[in-house]
């Protein structure tokens, strides 16, 4: 596929670049699928392959607070990637020179991280019972890095995730007593304070990068890095939309949470499972607020994307989600 609108100079920028950063010329630039908020290119440049992720048209949008400029983003994966976390290896952050706006260029890494592939495909079956143990291995050893060393990342705390959601809802103006309840829940069972780390802040499938023959070989999409609690890493991949279907398998659709826990204890992190649970009900709830934001837009003639009606009509699965945590069901 070649890039849209003016291809010729984005494909002369590339090549530019690619010849004096990396070597050689570019070939068979191709743009991938996916991506809710970014846009990401493959090529060849010599005999290796590349991605060069960037917001639409190398132009950012504030569709997020939470949100990492692409510059920001790109040093988190270099830092984590420097420190032996699985993630691609960032080999250019563009400049202003470069003609390709904001954005950086990674090494391309095969594999799988469409969830329902993964989760029910055949050639994953081998390595399904694997993936919990492999993602908590892999969150500890990311919580276990030297948060001081990040600049430009943002910093949150259970009380205030909980306190901007709230605001949200309530500035929404449409009643959702479901929510309120839980709500409620969250505000009475608050953890302590927790050691503050490197947090990914999407850590699930559909950012997982999965090969049938090693499983988990990299964390993707680390727009959402900040410095917070690391329970919030293993409540948000147990958030019941995240198992897509699989609910016997609470950890993403694909494992158990004490085989998530004993690999992250067994790496050296500690877990709190009351704080634990907490991010699971607070991460349902934040994705009820999301879907009822994109019903919102659709409705109002905001966003008429097949995509907001799709995401927008699930924020009713959230509340039955909701309600069963709160009476222990889930």
């Amino acid at each position: 596929m070649t890039p849209p609108a003016q291809a010729s100079d984005f494909t002369r920028a590339l090549d530019a670049l690619c010849t004096i950063r990396l070597g050689g010329p570019m070939t068979d630039c191709t743009r991938l699928s996916g991506g809710a908020s970014q846009e990401s290119y493959r090529f060849v440049c010599g005999n290796d392959l590349f991605v060069l992720r960037r917001p639409p048209g190398g132009v950012p949008k504030n569709t997020s607070s939470n949100a990492l400029s692409m510059t920001d983003e790109a040093r988190a994966l270099a830092h984590v990637y420097e420190a032996g976390v699985a993630v691609p290896e960032v080999v250019h952050i563009c400049a202003p020179e470069d003609g390709l706006g904001l954005g950086y260029i990674m090494r391309f890494i095969e594999g799988q991280t469409i969830a329902r592939k993964i989760l029910r495909d055949d050639e994953f079956s081998d390595t399904r019972p694997q993936l919990a143990a492999q993602c908590g291995t892999m969150l500890a050893r990311l919580h276990g890095l030297e948060s001081d060393q990040m600049e430009g990342l943002p910093s949150s705390d259970a009380k205030g995730e909980l306190d901007k959601y709230t605001e949200i809802l309530r500035a929404h103006g449409h009643p959702h007593p479901v929510f309120e309840l839980a709500i409620r829940w969250l505000a009475d069972n608050v953890p302590p304070s927790q050691a503050r780390c490197l947090v990914h802040g999407d850590f699930r499938m559909g950012n997982l990068m999965v090969t049938p023959e090693s499983g988990v070989v990299a964390i993707l999409d680390w727009e959402l890095a900040h410095i917070g609690d690391p329970m919030e890493d293993l409540g948000w991949p147990c958030v019941p939309s995240w198992r897509f279907g699989q609910h016997q398998n609470p950890v993403g659709g694909f494992g158990q949470r004490e085989d998530f826990y004993a690999a992250y204890e067994a790496a050296g992190g500690t877990i709190d499972r009351a704080a634990v649970r907490f991010w699971e009900i607070l991460g349902t709830l934040k994705w009820g607020i999301m879907c009822t934001m994109m019903a919102t837009a659709f409705t109002s003639g905001a966003d008429r994307t097949v995509e907001r009606a799709a995401i927008g009509r699930r924020a009713s699965e959230t509340e039955i989600d909701l309600l069963r945590m709160l009476e222990g069901l889930d």
